[in-house]
């Protein structure tokens, strides 16, 4: 079957780049577009294969080769097979992958940056990362921060043009919900355990909170390698009494309606889709200013912002929301409404599309 958009994805799990590129999908017109999904690392039980297949996107594997090389020439035999117009690797690191397997083609491609430019050039290796940061020479930024990095570097291995989208939500799915009046006050905090989240600031927090004598119970919604030792760090701390992992959780807006506020502690971000999820159902955010993170956090009206490296700062910001739930509310309440004005699906898709213009695609 020949398709016209071919995305190349390193996995399909849980991450918010795979819900982002689900929901492209999802919101294009499938029958028009004829996109097809092809999975560096594929494993069955990923989280998004059985939407994504629902859609009638068809996925194809490349994970019957165990080296990288074996995986960039089965991508390019696919890519000769399936002839797209245009091919969109929306990971980081198979950049130059789509780079390579387009090359003597007539197919465009496009690139990703969907994090700090940095912290996603050296996350992937010396070579790996350098080359990717280069090839293709359009990479779409979902952060105008990262984006500004990019053209500030001095560095050779940066891609010429840099068209911004930012991320897309599901407003339906991520509804508004009122803040509970009393009872108990729960953090909740989403996002994979990885050292770049910073969850073991949030713990710190949680601790100076409560000697202060402020109770909430704070939940963590997430998987990642770092379970253990948060959780081993929470009983040092003496908070594993209030904290909770929950590891993952796919019912996301049932937590955050529950929730009476969000805390999110990352050290490097791009459009956080966490912090936008809390907006849009009515949760104010307290929030580092990692990415885009100033940009959709609107300081003292839909939540609050503090520097990363200011730990007193994010323990006022959260005693202050802690004891006065009203804020809590008027803040949610703001915070939908410009998730409504910012996050909708149709211009994700518009804005895609317009990117994949500006590289030359003809529509």
């Amino acid at each position: 079957m020949r398709c016209r958009l071919l995305y190349l994805v390193g996995q399909l799990h849980t991450g918010g780049l795979e819900r982002q590129l689900y929901y492209l999908l999802k919101s294009m017109d499938r029958t028009e577009y004829k996109p097809a999904v092809a999975v560096w690392n594929y494993a069955d039980d990923d989280f998004h294969i059985p939407p994504v297949r629902a859609l009638g996107v068809p996925i194809y594997p490349l994970d019957g080769h165990t080296s990288a090389l074996g995986k960039l020439r089965a991508f390019r035999r696919l890519t000769q097979q399936l002839q797209p117009q245009l091919v969109h690797s929306y990971s980081f690191y198979t950049n130059i992958a789509a780079a390579w397997a387009t090359r003597g083609t007539h197919a465009i491609a496009i690139g990703s940056v969907r994090n700090d430019f940095i912290w996603e050039k050296e996350a992937a290796g010396w070579w790996l990362g350098r080359l990717s940061a280069r090839w293709p020479g359009t990479q779409i930024f979902n952060s105008s921060s990262a984006a500004e990095r990019g053209r500030r570097s001095r560095s050779i291995f940066v891609p010429k043009h840099m068209p911004v989208v930012r991320n897309g939500l599901d407003l339906v799915r991520f509804s508004k919900s009122p803040v509970a009046a009393d009872g108990p006050v729960r953090i909740l905090g989403v996002g994979y355990l990885l050292p770049a989240k910073r969850w073991d600031k949030l713990l710190v927090a949680i601790r100076e909170l409560k000697d202060r004598g402020l109770r909430c119970d704070v939940r963590i919604a997430g998987d990642g390698p770092l379970r253990t030792s948060l959780e081993q760090q929470a009983r040092e701390l003496g908070v594993a009494d209030c904290v909770t992992f929950l590891g993952h959780v796919a019912d996301v807006p049932s937590l955050l309606a529950d929730a009476t506020l969000v805390a999110h502690t990352a050290d490097n971000e791009g459009y956080p889709n966490a912090v936008m999820e809390a907006m849009a159902c009515g949760r104010a955010v307290v929030a580092t200013d990692a990415g885009d993170i100033p940009f959709l956090i609107q300081e003292g009206i839909t939540g609050f912002v503090v520097q990363r490296d200011e730990g007193p700062a994010l323990v006022d910001r959260l005693a202050t929301l802690i004891t006065n739930r009203a804020l809590c509310q008027s803040m949610g309440e703001a915070a939908r409404a410009r998730a409504e004005q910012e996050f909708g699906l149709d211009r994700l898709v518009e804005k895609t599309l317009a990117a994949y213009r500006f590289a030359g695609w003809q529509e």
